[in-house]
């Protein structure tokens, strides 16, 4: 049997999934029978191409797919000099499905989606946490990228994709779900400010690579289109996948404003790729309570190992969410608008690995229900880091293993037949907390607002070792990203 074609995908932070598909590089691709699966037809030779970073099908409220200009003759790019070579312009293969603006989705149907992207979020970190250092991640950008790529399993690779991924709902549910629910996040943030006073943005977008004149099933990109709003971008890997992998970063790039850059390494696309979805989401929202950069000095951080560095510890005393357990103390900073927040999970001193071993949905909710605002003493580090790594192994752990052997992958509802399985899954994200705000870049009922008395003497927590934080959507309880400081200085 010649090798097969690879699928892989990306998350951002930034994600991205690749695929490819039986046979030599050298082979081409076969003339379809009468009987072969339907396909979107292929975009004629005298469209005129677009950009691919400004071609992006923003994955909110009202998008649609964007309808392909009239024919002028499709330049042909000049060698560049350099040893860099150019990105590549992109043709956009748009299915005829409109996205579904307005999903009827139950509201039943939206907490069991937010339940089981808690309980991934918190199993894949059960996985991460055994690398050392800071982490962070968006499971929700990863969860998004990687349904793009459940759409099109069947059989054992969809029933082990569903299970890792803790998608709760049968399929015709799950990417109506997404849908309703990513366009419930596009909301968020009307009025709110930015931590750079350029306005709150929460941005996440779906796009899809595929390779020219490849087959896929009309009835994928459909279902793409209408739930993702992701129309096909043609790219040539078989003969140019520097420039592909190029074009594919500058998009990211783009629309993570520049936060992520390079998420698909050197060589990771190659000739034999055939398909690449890629999810982007970017996060930058003010402190509903802003900290007075005066009030900011240094301070001491201690470590896991005992040692200590000095960071910039801001300070400030206001009314935050506050929760006391047996062996931690969790503080909730609302963004400007309320609609987001940021929980810092701080353990004990020498009861750090022990509570990050107990984390969980359940002990997240727990938490979560139990916070009320009393007044706080808060001082906290400042911290700016990018975390990136490789997925596939954490997957596997998680029981998704058939999507990435070749001869036990199916995922025939994206071409027809069982030659695709995914090689990689890259995730890359990008992180800043100072006085004013949070800047994030990669993916619980609303808190009832319980009156606490408010005490003489505030509550004290210093964030002075290492802890956990999370990002979530107050109202959906959806976890944006997920992120462990062990070191504010590394």
């Amino acid at each position: 049997m010649g090798r097969r074609r690879f699928l892989k995908s990306i998350a951002l932070a930034g994600v991205i999934a690749t695929m490819g598909i039986s046979g030599c590089v050298s082979e081409p691709e076969p003339t379809p029978a009468p009987t072969a699966p339907a396909r979107t037809p292929p975009l004629p030779a005298t469209a005129t191409p677009v950009p691919a970073a400004p071609a992006a099908t923003p994955s909110h409220p009202g998008a649609q797919p964007t309808p392909t200009p009239a024919a002028t003759p499709t330049p042909t790019l000049a060698p560049t000099p350099t040893s860099t070579p150019a990105p590549t312009l992109v043709n956009i293969l748009q299915s005829e499905k409109q996205r579904v603006a307005s999903p009827d989705v139950k509201e039943a149907d939206l907490a069991t989606l937010a339940n089981g992207n808690s309980a991934f979020a918190f199993g894949l970190y059960q996985v991460l946490r055994e690398n050392d250092g800071n982490l962070f991640y968006s499971p929700y950008s990863i969860s998004m990228a990687l349904a793009m790529t459940y759409a099109g399993a069947r059989g054992d690779t969809e029933n082990q994709m569903g299970d890792a991924l803790q998608f709760l709902l049968p399929q015709d549910q799950l990417h109506a779900a997404f849908n309703s629910l990513d366009f419930e996040l596009a909301s968020r943030g009307e009025g709110a400010e930015g931590k750079d006073d350029e306005g709150f943005r929460l941005h996440i977008v779906n796009a899809i690579w595929g390779q020219k004149d490849f087959q896929f099933l009309s009835g994928y990109l459909d279902l793409l289109a209408e739930n993702y709003g992701a129309g096909l971008r043609i790219l040539d890997f078989m003969k140019a996948p520097e420039q592909s992998r190029i074009t594919i970063n500058d998009w990211v790039s783009e629309q993570t404003e520049d936060r992520i850059n390079d998420l698909i390494p050197q060589g990771a696309i190659d000739e034999l790729t055939r398909l690449v979805l890629t999810n982007a989401i970017y996060f930058n929202a003010a402190w509903q309570y802003p900290f007075d950069e005066e009030t900011t000095s240094q301070g001491d951080f201690f470590l896991l190992n005992g040692d200590k560095v000095s960071v910039p510890m801001m300070r400030q005393e206001e009314s935050f969410g506050y929760m006391k357990g047996d062996d931690y103390q969790t503080v909730e900073l609302p963004y400007d608008g309320r609609e987001l927040s940021m929980i810092i999970l701080l353990p004990e001193q020498g009861k750090f690995a022990s509570f990050e071993a107990s984390l969980n949905r359940q002990l997240v909710d727990g938490i979560i229900q139990k916070i009320c605002y009393q007044q706080v003493a808060l001082s906290m580090p400042k911290f700016e880091y990018v975390s990136n790594f490789g997925l596939k192994q954490a997957l596997a752990i998680l029981g998704m293993k058939d999507a990435f052997i070749p001869e036990a992958a199916n995922f025939s509802g994206m071409d027809g037949k069982k030659d695709l399985y995914i090689q990689d899954v890259l995730h890359k994200a990008f992180v800043s907390v100072d006085e004013a705000g949070t800047e994030a870049a990669a993916a619980t009922a609303v808190i009832v607002g319980i009156t606490a008395v408010i005490p003489s003497t505030p509550i004290e927590v210093t964030v002075d070792r290492p802890f956990i934080f999370l990002i979530r959507d107050v109202k959906t309880s959806t976890i944006l990203f997920v992120g462990r400081v062990q070191n504010p200085s590394a």
